[in-house]
């Protein structure tokens, strides 16, 4: 038994990995091992060989197990040393000073835009990309025969052959959300409501998709004149100048009675746009009264409330604050652009920080 002792806990300590440990286990005290063919010996002892050679040989037995429990201890912490080595990072390093990422100009307008009549009490509403001919057309006073209904125009959505349901389009403009908001807020009611739009045409200046945002306000005593401020202040707040002068010019939008486009007085200096100077006028978005037809599809008495709606092209509006030539560019996904364009990610806009960098 002291030569199995020997033999068995010098080849434990030697064992490299767990398998070569297993197979040792086997050997010593597994069911064909040494140690388990002598205790099968016991029976053919007498009782006096049995007091002696039964306690050595649970003792045997015990010491084994013991060591190959320690040694199979011992090879997982040097395996768990050996991975915490290789895999070990040093978390001191200093962090990469160059900006990984940026903001997109069309996102970060419509903070601005959203923070500024957020400042004025407009809440932000949403409405779905795919709209049915009645809101998009039909609820917003647009007859079947207007251009803007045609298929040059407008992406109407595929239809299996005999579908009598109503057509579906992808939106023109945000509009049909001002028409959904009021059916579930009624008036009085105040929301700006941004958003993609779509229309099939494709230029310097206009894409199939773009971005727009458009305001509602209802009320009992709503005017022109409250739109006017309105606008006004929301100008100076996004051009960040101390004072500003808008042109109203007649115009007609089906939606709106009366309507008016809006133009700002501005100066082009070294192509250069400075707002609030100079001797030229930029139109930069179109308003109007809403129509009684579209409160009455709206589900609001036009008899008690009136309001004023107005749209604007957050693209266009990007493209003359941040000096940005072409829209296409908006959409090609050129890193370096969006380098050159984009804004840090803690850039979030607001009128007592400053809306941009």
């Amino acid at each position: 038994m002291q030569e199995l002792r020997d033999t068995y806990l010098t080849q434990i300590a030697a064992a490299a990995d767990e398998a070569a440990l297993e197979a040792i286990r086997l050997a010593a005290v597994g069911k064909k091992g040494e140690i388990a063919l002598k205790m099968r010996e016991l029976g053919k002892m007498t009782a006096e060989e049995r007091q002696v050679a039964g306690p050595a040989l649970n003792a045997l037995k015990n010491e084994v197990n013991s060591a190959i429990a320690a040694k199979k201890a011992a090879l997982a912490d040097a395996a768990l040393d050996e991975r915490l080595r290789s895999e070990w990072l040093d978390v001191t390093l200093p962090a990469r000073h160059a900006r990984q990422g940026s903001i997109h100009p069309i996102s970060q307008v419509t903070e601005e835009v959203t923070a500024i009549f957020a400042d004025m009490g407009f809440s932000v509403a949403e409405g779905p990309q795919v709209e049915t001919d009645w809101y998009n057309f039909d609820a917003l006073n647009i007859p079947g025969h207007h251009p803007a209904r045609a298929e040059m125009d407008t992406f109407y959505m595929a239809r299996a052959e005999g579908d009598d349901r109503p057509p579906h389009v992808l939106r023109t403009h945000t509009s049909p959300v001002q028409i959904r908001s009021m059916e579930k807020q009624g008036a009085p009611i105040r929301v700006i409501c941004p958003g993609r739009v779509y229309r099939a045409d494709y230029d310097q200046t206009h894409t199939p998709m773009f971005h727009q945002v458009e305001g509602l306000a209802i009320d009992t005593d709503i005017s022109m004149a409250n739109l006017k401020w309105c606008l006004e202040e929301f100008v100076k707040a996004f051009f960040e100048v101390d004072d500003v002068e808008l042109r109203f010019r007649a115009s007609h939008f089906p939606f709106t009675e009366p309507s008016a486009e809006v133009d700002i007085r501005c100066s082009w200096e070294g192509g250069q746009l400075k707002v609030g100077e100079g001797d030229d006028w930029l139109e930069i978005l179109g308003s109007g009264m809403v129509h009684p037809k579209v409160l009455q599809a709206g589900g609001i008495d036009p008899s008690v409330y009136q309001g004023f709606a107005f749209g604007v092209g957050i693209d266009r509006i990007a493209m003359l604050k941040y000096g940005i030539p072409d829209l296409r560019a908006f959409f090609d996904s050129d890193l370096r652009w969006l380098r050159n364009y984009g804004f840090a990610s803690l850039d979030a806009p607001s009128l007592h920080a400053g809306l941009s960098r």
